[in-house]
């Protein structure tokens, strides 16, 4: 018989009270100590389990190591396996390691408990990171790899994102050579959201150069002479790093002759010796100069070059109003286009020269105060206007090149140097011009006659009428007043017609009110008709005929019979008549502006 049943027996046996029989101990086979010990057993142990949850990160003990994995006690009522893989970079890990870890889960299908040290030390990185990023304490960091536009970085277990413009100051070609580096880096960006980390080992650097910056700001001096080292050439000048400061040497510092570009004077890397000229106020901004170094050309100049004196020089700049020439290094001279030929057609200087001819030319002004210096070319040939009395007297007749027009004339070239001009009045005597290109076209070879001479103006007044003669000498007589000649209306305005005899020679105004035909209507453009001459002026060259007159002529000596018999003064009979026909005062406003018209505004 059991013991148990032995003990039933016995409470069975003894003379006891039901209400006062023991159902724990007769349940449970365990008397009141053991039940006791084991529920405080079970107290303990249910404690522990309860205690520990997943996710929890507490700190456990290596307490075996294997080819692939360490075992890990933190007191629970059993140990923790994690992969030595969570150690990579811990090869030093050993038996009796104390180790931060992540109750991964407290029971796999196993019943052994999972643990991870990987994800304890993230957890516990971020909130380092995030205390790096707020106090902007600088980390040791492991570059990992390469990756797409920079490195990745392992930063107390996470891996942050090193851009390849913050490795360094200076561009990096090569990113291979910083991996499996350990270096410092300060965390600059974080994205809880995305837990993205950036860190910058530039922002370290720049902090350093910051720091010496400021120590070699607070030492300089205008006039101070430093060594510094090109670091980049622009078109307009060229940066020097003077130790963490740049400077800029404008290209017109460079040297004293003129660069075109500042790769012609230095290169990347170079080793120079500037002198400080200026800088703003916080020193930010720093003007270097390089040819303030040397003494200025000027004062190497000749002291015996004089106004006068022939100089020979390279052509270094080309404009349309000139071209620099370069006598002596670093000092140069504007010729003038219009010093260049005797010519009055100024052309550009281009015509004449070129970047890189050698030329000689003559002093013609020198200003050694202001360092200025302008010379002439043409002063080395022969002056035209020289004898030009007997060159070109009045009267004397030539064959001239049309150079070009204006509104008021032509400007004719007798020989380079020598020009002349040919009023539009004195083109012809016949042909009413209103633009000298209806006469003539530029590069026209043309009779010309020397009307005046100005030698102090240098000015030449020339003609072309006058080589043949004057024809209205003959037309006086031929267009006398009461003379009928067939003409056509070749214009027709307001005030009347322009009229073009049948021999083209003489063209005649017509007033409007003596276009009236005999039917009542007037005569139209381009119509044929007979034209009675009222008014001949030889001196201002006008001729004003009348159509109306003709038809008209009959009824006025009718009229004036009839008036002659009603009157004894026949005078005021006969400057009556006159009057009907002679040009009215606003006919003779017409015709001034068609003599106006005709003369081309002389």
């Amino acid at each position: 018989m059991s013991k148990e049943t032995n003990s039933a027996e016995v409470i069975l046996n003894q003379n006891v009270a039901p209400e006062q029989f023991d159902w724990d101990s007769f349940e449970s086979g365990l008397d009141a100590d053991a039940r006791k010990e084991k529920s405080d057993l079970e107290e303990i142990y249910n404690g522990s389990l309860s205690s520990l949850n997943d996710n929890d990160v507490i700190v456990g003990k290596v307490v075996r190591l294997t080819d692939k994995e360490a075992i890990v006690d933190i007191d629970f009522k059993s140990e923790g396996v994690i992969s030595l893989n969570e150690f990579r970079y811990n090869p030093g890990l050993k038996v009796g390691d104390d180790v931060e870890v992540m109750v991964d889960r407290r029971e796999d299908k196993t019943g052994q408990l999972q643990l991870s040290h990987r994800k304890a030390r993230t957890l516990k990185a971020w909130d380092r990171v995030n205390e790096l990023h707020e106090t902007g304490e600088i980390v040791n960091g492991f570059v990992k790899s390469r990756t797409k536009g920079g490195m990745i970085v392992d930063v107390h277990g996470i891996e942050a994102f090193l851009p390849g413009s913050q490795i360094d100051v200076k561009p990096i070609k090569d990113y291979d050579q910083f991996v499996g580096k350990t270096m410092e880096f300060k965390v600059v960006k974080i994205n809880p959201e995305f837990k993205n980390v950036v860190v910058s080992h530039k922002a370290l650097i720049e902090a350093d150069i910051e720091g010496q910056k400021k120590e070699i700001i607070a030492q300089l001096e205008k006039g101070q002479v430093l060594e510094g080292t090109v670091k980049n050439i622009t078109s307009y000048g060229v940066f020097v790093d003077l130790g963490g400061v740049d400077g800029l040497i404008h290209i017109t510092d460079l040297s004293w002759s003129r660069v075109n570009h500042p790769s012609e004077i230095l290169e990347d890397g170079q080793t120079v010796k500037v002198v400080i000229l200026d800088f703003d106020d916080e020193k930010t901004r720093i003007q270097l100069g390089m040819k303030q170094l040397e003494a200025h050309p000027w004062d190497a100049l000749s002291a015996d070059m004089k106004v006068g004196d022939k100089v020979k020089g390279k052509v270094v700049v080309l404009a349309d109003y000139g071209a620099f020439v370069e006598i002596a290094p670093g000092v140069e001279g504007l010729i003038h286009v219009s010093e260049m030929s005797w010519s009055t057609h100024l052309r550009s200087a281009g015509d004449f020269v070129k970047v890189g001819d050698e030329v000689e030319a003559e002093v013609l002004t020198l200003d050694r105060e202001d360092r200025k210096i302008s010379l002439g070319m043409k002063q080395l040939s022969k002056d035209p206007w020289e004898n030009i009395e007997a060159k070109y007297p009045v009267g004397s007749e030539h064959v001239g090149t049309v150079r070009n027009f204006t509104n008021f004339g032509v400007f004719v070239e007798l020989e380079e140097g020598i020009d002349g001009l040919i009023y539009i009045s004195d083109l012809s005597w016949t042909k009413k011009i209103k633009h000298p290109s209806e006469f003539c076209a530029v590069g026209d070879k043309l009779n010309v006659i020397v009307l005046e001479l100005d030698i102090q103006a240098r000015r030449l007044s020339l003609g072309h009428k006058q080589l043949t003669e004057n024809p209205w000498d003959k037309f006086e007589t031929k267009y006398a007043e009461g003379t009928v000649h067939a003409g056509k209306a070749v214009e027709v305005h307001d005030k009347g017609a322009s009229v073009q005899f049948d021999d083209a020679e003489v063209e005649a105004f017509c007033p409007s009110r003596l276009l009236e035909k005999e039917d009542g209507s007037k005569i139209k453009k381009g119509e044929d008709a007979q034209f009675k001459v009222i008014e001949f002026n030889k001196e201002f060259k006008r001729v004003v005929v009348s159509h109306t007159g003709i038809f008209r002529d009959e009824e006025k000596k009718n009229a004036r019979e009839a008036s002659n018999n009603r009157s004894n003064n026949s005078g005021n009979t006969s400057s009556s008549s006159n009057n009907e026909e002679r040009s009215t005062l606003g006919d003779i406003d017409v015709l001034a502006e068609l003599k106006k018209k005709m003369e081309g505004g002389k």
